[in-house]
């Protein structure tokens, strides 16, 4: 059971963990994912709201469905799972990032030193 935010969409916020076990290598492409029905049980919610999400996906290329099969990773789902993600962290996670080093006054180069810090302890980027 997932914890939803109040300031997103739940339909999005299901779409994000689709996106998390993409990203974490849970799913590849031509994998088989679960059903509507199957994923509105695991996350509590209306199979209509899960409906949205697999449209949400499926308009961004990320799955598509087999008729009377169900829905899969697409070949390049990978690609458009990673492009859509950055594009995401580009208009809304960077300019806060960006306002808070700007508040804290955290510079590049302290970021970089960070950076680093973070990889070495065992994190990959």
């Amino acid at each position: 059971m997932i914890e939803f935010k109040d300031n997103q969409a739940i339909y999005l916020q299901i779409a994000d963990q689709f996106v998390e076990n993409i990203l974490q290598g849970k799913w590849t492409s031509g994998d088989k994912i679960p059903s509507i029905r199957d994923t509105a049980v695991e996350f509590e919610v209306n199979p209509n709201t899960t409906l949205r999400t697999f449209n949400y996906l499926q308009e961004k290329g990320i799955i598509y469905n087999k008729r009377g099969l169900g829905y899969f990773i697409a070949d390049d789902g990978i690609d458009k799972t990673k492009a859509l993600k950055k594009e995401q962290f580009l208009e809304e996670e960077l300019p806060s990032l960006f306002n808070s080093m700007q508040l804290l006054g955290i510079s590049f180069s302290d970021l970089q030193t960070y950076y680093s810090k973070f990889n070495s302890n065992g994190h990959h980027s």
